[in-house]
């Protein structure tokens, strides 16, 4: 069997084509080869690939493939759309010629995943009938309705001769793939044709697909060979999908079975309220376990110890199973109810209860359990992060910190000490994986309950991982231990923020085809249908800041371009590396931060250097080591002394690159330090001009760039649908990489993008975006009304058009008027929070405000608590509500 193939591409200089073919055989046995593609004018790349030196020749009854490019380097700088496989049907005695053309992402292409296909299937290798010299047919089609198939029609009696009443029928082979063979002697060398979509209950023609008719030709067809016809995505217009949703965190569920938090049950039973009211999505924060030091600061669900495995809080004790013990089960309900009464979640009171709960459910089904068929195939199944995170848990508890720097011999990964310390504590062990197979099951089963009911659940993925993690311990090869994740300065944190994550070991990832990543997604579509990326701008270039930092201040982009000195030089900057890279301090800075405390300063925690220039003591030379000397003093004057310290080890020009020598990055608002005052105005004229290329120039192409490539690579193989988080300032190259992998967009009319603008117009929302009135860090729609009246009275002007003063509250008229314009936006989906929702409706909302909001961004200590104010079995009864919002978004024609 030879196969032929044959593809138009242009690449750009050192790149070239190959395919990724896979050989399978009838044990369902595969093998994987590479194949490298040759071009004579660099626009038709060819190759040819015989399996008679395969292992599986006489057993090769199907190939799957997809076309790629390579650098010179041998890494894969872009793969083709491979969400439909290429998956041919084979017979080893025949040849195959394979006429391609390149597969972009289609503008369609969320009509492909889960979040609109609530049932997939595989595509298969249907055996077709073959003849001495055979043509095969193959189309997408995506976009046919229930009760539609598709059919050929051509301009030859055996292709029907355009009669609509003599199409052939082509047959269904999975996941939107059409096919059919025909004998190429019944229909001469050349042919024009077209398909067409039929009913399948009457057999009428429905329509037919637009553009020219498609031709192929037969020409020199050897016998035996086998033609393949590839079209590509059927030409005809889909109807325009768009959804409604709500986002609400899980832990802010509320039901009568509840148990002080919402829990996978009740996420369930929030699918009931999502079809009583239309809505078609709910999405959720992180649902990933957090525990690291067993109180309130592991309420925070972006901070996970692991990316695979579920928090503990969200077990259903009811779906769980009932204590032997009537006691123990009056105790519980007894529990249950004082932490249900309670306005919010508690989050240590929930653990204690929960906690104790299922270590008796476990001492009772500890002999059922481990013999359980379905317990035992998911322990064999997740074995690879399962294993690694139940050692972990066990070592947390035992060194009594998540800080595995902190556990001696157990510091550095290794999977036999893993074995070792799972074999010594084998009963805390199992209790582990057993709390984990329930999390598992039952946040299956709410999952395909809402797909059964017409509903997807929305995941989402930090922007990082916890320094303090099973990751950053087992697979620390992937991370940079030595650096931080934050943002930087903007005018609401002038400092910027440090989130304390590691950044990503992107060579790393990429150089295994981001294995790391598609291992976690294909995990999280067990759940999902589609999940939002946070701070998507992380993936074109995240702000890195030392180990060594407290604050944003000295971080710098990566990847990025730092400067050489005779890049510098280029600007008209002459680099002096002591004078721009170490704090500058004098006599007048240090009164201009430290006023009275000027001295004390001097004398305690700096070093003369001659002409009133200081240095920062060693004790004190980095942020982290001021904040440690400082400890937890909170008195007016330490916080003072302490925060200018932070300044002074930050009052610098550039930072030097922390993996390329000699190589600085200007610091972020080095124009405000003092330093800059003391810079000659031709050395200031300088700097600014190399300041402006470095922030608004100079990375764009490189950011485009490198965005495409880990965004393509680790999206490859997902059908999930996905949404991006990307407020705020954003670099050009966001928005186009964006659009062209057809990844959605947030769109917040309170936080438009369009520099100079304070709100955004709902009808410019582009249909690729999910809009929304608020996000979980943000006031809900009431709070934010009332915040800065200035504001509101400008939105209630100019946004909602009224005439004179806006109300001091927001009314459930015009809340309901406001959500209102954002369902009938352009946007494909309209998510909003639960908060949002209820403003509607006077008489069900909460009547305190400022007890929706979930987080604020500023606030370290934030409790992570917001609940609903009424159950779900209260708003599943709220029908005039309910038809209220059903009435909305069906009007809207979001169903």
């Amino acid at each position: 069997m030879k196969l032929r193939f044959s593809i138009a591409y242009v690449t750009a200089w050192g790149e070239c084509m190959h395919i990724d073919l896979h050989l399978i055989g009838s044990d369902g046995a595969q093998r994987r080869i590479n194949i490298p593609m040759t071009t004579g004018d660099g626009l038709v790349w060819t190759a040819e690939a015989s399996a008679t030196t395969s292992p599986l020749q006489r057993s090769v009854v199907s190939i799957c493939y997809a076309y790629q490019v390579e650098d010179s380097g041998g890494e894969v700088v872009r793969r083709e759309f491979d969400m439909v496989p290429r998956l041919l049907p084979v017979d080893m005695s025949r040849d195959y010629t394979i006429n391609d053309g390149w597969r972009d992402i289609p503008m369609m292409s969320h009509l492909f995943t889960s979040a609109y296909q609530h049932h997939l299937d595989n595509v298969r290798a249907l055996q077709m009938p073959l003849f001495r010299k055979t043509a095969m047919f193959r189309i997408s089609a995506p976009q046919l309705e229930e009760g539609q198939a598709v059919a050929i029609l051509g301009g030859h009696p055996s292709l029907g001769d355009w009669n609509p009443m003599r199409y052939l029928l082509l047959q269904y082979s999975g996941q939107t793939v059409w096919t059919l063979t025909l004998n190429v002697e019944a229909v001469g060398d050349d042919i024009e044709y077209k398909y067409i979509v039929i009913s399948t209950k009457d057999h009428s023609l429905v329509k037919w697909e637009g553009g020219e008719n498609r031709t192929a030709s037969f020409h020199k067809m050897e016998d035996g060979e086998v033609r393949i016809l590839d079209g590509g995505n059927l030409r005809i217009q889909e109807l325009q999908w768009k959804a409604a949703g709500v986002v609400i965190p899980v832990f802010s569920l509320r039901s009568e079975h509840s148990c002080g938090v919402g829990d996978f049950g009740d996420l369930r039973r929030m699918v009931d309220w999502a079809v009583a009211t239309g809505m078609k999505i709910i999405q959720i924060l992180p649902v990933n376990d957090t525990t690291m030091q067993h109180n309130w600061n592991d309420s925070y669900p972006y901070n996970t110890i692991s990316v695979n495995a579920l928090h503990p809080q969200y077990v259903d004790l009811e779906a769980a199973g009932e204590l032997k013990s009537a006691t123990a089960m009056r105790q519980l309900y007894r529990q249950r109810q004082e932490l249900n009464n309670s306005p919010v979640s508690d989050y240590e009171a929930v653990e204690r209860v929960k906690s104790k709960y299922l270590r008796q459910l476990y001492e009772e089904q500890r002999s059922t359990i481990c013999k359980d068929i379905e317990y035992v195939a998911f322990k064999r199944d997740n074995d690879e992060w399962l294993m690694p995170y139940t050692a972990f848990c066990i070592l947390r508890d035992r060194f009594h910190t998540a800080r595995f720097t902190d556990w001696k011999d157990y510091t550095n990964y290794d999977r036999s000490k893993v074995n070792q310390v799972i074999e010594e504590y084998k009963e805390e062990s199992e209790y582990i994986c057993y709390v984990q197979y329930l999390l598992h099951t039952q946040l299956k089963a709410a999952a395909d309950y809402a797909r059964e009911n017409g509903v997807i659940l929305m995941g989402d993925i930090p922007v990082g991982i916890s320094h303090d993690s099973v990751e950053a311990w087992s697979e620390a090869k992937y991370f940079n231990l030595d650096s931080q994740t934050g943002s930087p300065p903007d005018a609401h944190n002038p400092k910027g923020q440090n989130w304390c994550f590691p950044t990503y070991q992107w060579n790393a990832m990429m150089a295994d085809g981001c294995l790391w990543w598609r291992k976690r997604l294909a995990r999280m579509e067990q759940y999902y249908g589609a999940f939002r990326i946070d701070h998507v701008l992380g993936f074109f270039r995240i702000w890195e800041i030392p180990e060594s930092s407290v604050d944003g201040l000295l971080g710098h982009f990566s990847p990025s371009m730092p400067y050489s000195p005779e890049n510098m030089e280029y600007f008209g900057l002459k680099f002096h590396r002591e004078l721009y890279t170490k704090p500058f301090i004098n006599d007048s800075i240090l009164r201009r931060i430290f006023g009275i405390h000027t001295q004390y300063v001097r004398d305690n925690y700096l070093v003369g250097k001659g002409f009133q220039l200081y240095d920062l003591k060693p004790e004190c030379a980095t942020q982290k080591k001021i904040r440690a000397l400082f400890g937890d003093c909170r008195d007016e004057s330490s916080i003072w002394i302490r925060d200018g310290l932070y300044r002074l080890a930050a009052c610098v020009l550039f930072t030097e690159d922390p993996r390329w020598a000699d190589h600085y990055h200007p610091r972020i608002r080095a124009y405000e330090e003092p330093i800059f005052e003391f810079l000659s105005p031709d050395d200031r004229a300088a700097f600014m001009r190399l300041y402006n290329d470095y922030y608004f120039e100079r990375h764009n192409d490189l950011w485009s760039n490198v965005a495409s490539r880990r965004l393509s690579m680790m999206l490859s193989g997902t059908r999930m649908l996905a949404c991006a988080e990307d407020l705020g300032q954003l670099p050009d190259c966001v928005t186009p990489v964006l659009d062209s992998m057809r990844i959605l967009t947030l769109e917040v009319q309170t936080l438009p993008k369009e520099r100079g603008y304070e709100f955004s117009h709902l009808e410019a929302n582009p249909y690729l975006s999910v809009a929304t009135i608020s996000t979980h860090d943000m006031p809900p729609l009431r709070l934010w009304w009332e915040e800065l009246p200035d504001r509101t009275q400008r939105y209630y002007n100019t946004m909602l058009q009224k005439e004179g003063r806006a109300p001091e509250q927001l009314s459930a008229m015009l809340a309901g008027e406001i959500v209102a314009r954002h369902l009938y936006c352009p946007s494909m989906l309209c998510i909003l929070s639960f908060q949002d929702w209820t403003s509607i409706d006077g008489e069900l909302r909460n009547k305190n405000p400022r007890q929706e909001r979930i987080n604020v961004p500023g606030d370290c200590y934030n409790h992570w608590q917001y609940r609903m104010h009424v159950t779900i079995e209260q708003l599943l009864s709220e029908t005039r509500f309910n038809a209220k919002i059903k009435s909305m978004i069906s009007g809207s024609r979001r169903i």
